[in-house]
């Protein structure tokens, strides 16, 4: 398995350590809840350096890119980053990312780490035809994420940055405890934060720091775990469960990522899906008491409708919640279906995305 940089500070903390995606990973440190409350109510530090960064530069950079992904680069400016997903010919998806605009002619785009092989393959496979440069910065690039309520108090400690001025969805280049950083007001947990990429070398100076710095203001570590919970509140997609290749990316409910004023690979098989989708991604709350996993049956009148993609005991809502893909006419808000939990049948209904959303900036 591959380890993290961070590895040792995790065990020195006492983490839980599983696998992720080929990956030795904190799941916990204290307990999912008290991590995801934690971050919910003061604010979290989480080790995302397995997370994949590739950059793109060249005079072709633009062209390429914007073949690449499904969202529109020209709406992208210097300092700003977005949301996008890459998928195959036939519409799936290949990964979901987020590209930010470094300079002109440069792009970073951050990928999962389950899958940062599969797409530095699938780009260098499609670059034939444009002038760009591709470099894998996966292994030197140290990738922290700060998250929650109190993230820019505790940060605003360590750098001359304005924090207060940068808005979401944008980056600054500027040091956070005297180490070049790019600080991005972006994150994964449905809360405001920032998500910090740096020199690897410098990766566990900046953990302890941050923790020291943070301890007053009730930061902790959070793992994997709070990280899963977190995110299925704010019913931001997973891949391998919300999007994968079965699954495209309008199925999946980010179709606001996919603009079909321009050209990208697979836009024709998704114009296609567009006017005749057959499935949707939901979300889902039980009325019956069980809790709801990754790949349960959903059924409707004795009829297989659908699968759970992610399910979990909500911590802030202090229910039962879920994520499922279903056939597109058992999708309306409202509409009962029955989660098959251990063989036996438990009640849900159909609820509006997302269940948890924080005042943004």
């Amino acid at each position: 398995m591959k380890e993290t940089v961070l590895k040792k500070e995790h065990e020195a903390l006492g983490a839980k350590m599983i696998e992720f995606g080929g990956w030795l990973m904190p799941v916990y440190y204290t307990s999912v809840i008290d991590e995801h409350n934690t971050t919910r109510n003061s604010a979290g530090l989480f080790d995302i350096c397995h997370m994949g960064e590739i950059i793109i530069k060249g005079n072709g950079a633009f062209k390429f890119v914007q073949k690449l992904i499904t969202n529109d680069l020209s709406k992208l400016t210097k300092g700003k980053a977005f949301y996008a997903a890459m998928c195959y010919e036939n519409g799936t998806t290949v990964d979901d990312l987020f590209v930010y605009f470094l300079n002109d002619d440069e792009y970073m785009l951050v990928v999962n780490a389950s899958n940062t092989e599969k797409d530095l393959e699938w780009i260098k496979t499609n670059s034939n035809d444009f002038d760009v440069k591709i470099i894998d910065k996966s292994n030197e690039t140290a990738k922290l994420d700060l998250q929650g309520p109190k993230a820019e108090e505790i940060l605003q400690k360590l750098t001359n940055v304005n924090l207060s001025e940068l808005k979401r969805f944008s980056f600054i280049e500027g040091e956070v405890n005297g180490v070049k950083t790019i600080i991005s007001r972006t994150g994964y947990t449905g809360e405001d934060g920032f998500e910090l990429y740096s020199d690897a070398n410098k990766a566990i100076e900046m953990w302890n720091k941050l923790l020291e710095i943070g301890k007053e203001s009730g930061l902790k570590p959070i793992g994997l775990g709070a990280r899963d919970t977190l995110r299925i509140e704010a019913c931001y997609s997973l891949y391998g469960h919300e999007l994968s290749n079965d699954i495209t990316p309008l199925e999946a409910g980010i179709g606001f990522v996919v603009k079909f004023e321009k050209d990208f690979i697979g836009k024709d098989s998704l114009l296609e899906q567009k006017e005749n989708k057959k499935r949707k991604i939901i979300a889902f709350e039980m009325i019956d008491r069980g809790i709801p996993r990754a790949n349960y049956e959903i059924m409707k009148n004795n009829e297989k409708i659908g699968i759970v993609t992610s399910g979990t005991f909500s911590p802030t809502l202090k229910k039962n919640i879920g994520l499922g893909i279903v056939k597109i006419e058992h999708a309306n808000i409202d509409n009962e279906i029955d989660i098959m939990i251990r063989d036996k049948s438990y009640k849900a209904k159909v609820v509006k995305r997302p269940f948890y959303a924080f005042n943004k900036k």
